[in-house]
């Protein structure tokens, strides 16, 4: 199957003879969503299947899989993390529908198109965001920045030690009544 850049699938023969079609393409540089962006190492392939289950509904299925860069959650080094998604959804035709729109009714969601020309952008993000763990380390023993002045530790030694600091520190005092006396 080509790989292509274009993020949509045409549905037209679909929506007339019933079927499957199928997609497979790339994204390149980042996926966003909103203001957020979460740059990519490459690119992310994806790939996708539009399958008839009667009436005007479709089973929308596919996986999408690449190497985001996420921040290190101590040192803030940029990390290559792999991410490997697969999504479904059910997908009703609404003809003259402009935009895809989802439904959420009682134990039923499902997303409404009316065009041919399906995009499949929104799909591919929610799937690889979800799929990005919270947080990463760059490698386990990740010494993060110094507190004192933002070196990164991994590459200097600042000199600076770090002590524990606690906001509760000073109750230490209270449970030992004998320094008191």
């Amino acid at each position: 199957m080509e790989q292509r850049e274009v993020t949509s699938i045409n549905l037209a023969r679909l929506l007339k003879e019933g079927g499957t079609a199928r997609a497979a393409g790339v994204v390149r540089e980042a996926f966003h969503v909103g203001e957020e962006h979460f740059p990519l190492q490459g690119e992310a392939n994806w790939k996708v299947a539009v399958s008839a289950v009667g009436g005007q509904e479709y089973w929308l299925s596919g996986e999408v899989e690449g190497v985001v860069l996420m921040e290190c959650r101590r040192c803030l080094k940029p990390t290559p993390t792999h991410i490997h998604a697969h999504f479904q959804h059910l997908l009703r035709y609404q003809e003259g529908l402009k935009e895809v729109v989802f439904h959420e009714e009682e134990e039923e969601e499902y997303y409404t198109f009316g065009l041919p020309d399906l995009d499949l952008l929104p799909f591919l993000t929610e799937a690889f965001v979800t799929e990005m763990p919270y947080t990463v380390l760059c490698e386990e023993g990740c010494k993060g920045l110094c507190p004192v002045c933002g070196a990164d530790r991994n590459l200097v030694d600042c000199g600076h030690e770090v002590g524990l600091s606690h906001p509760f520190t000073g109750l230490k005092d209270l449970l030992n009544p004998a320094r008191h006396m």
